[in-house]
């Protein structure tokens, strides 16, 4: 599964670690997120993620 690195801050969403703080599992792709999930750092939305060019 692809991640996707915040725009704003630079964090990066990784599917196979999830987001345990927002009650997001390992194994949740970025599409599947919440419309309603933001980053867990800087809390902008998920139009302002990009996907990371591996």
């Amino acid at each position: 599964m692809k991640k996707y690195v915040c725009t704003v801050c630079d964090w990066v969403y990784d599917p196979e670690i999830g987001d345990p703080d927002a009650g997001i599992a390992p194994g949740v792709a970025f599409e599947d997120l919440p419309e309603d999930w933001v980053c867990p750092v800087c809390g902008v939305g998920k139009e302002d993620f990009q996907p990371v060019e591996e």
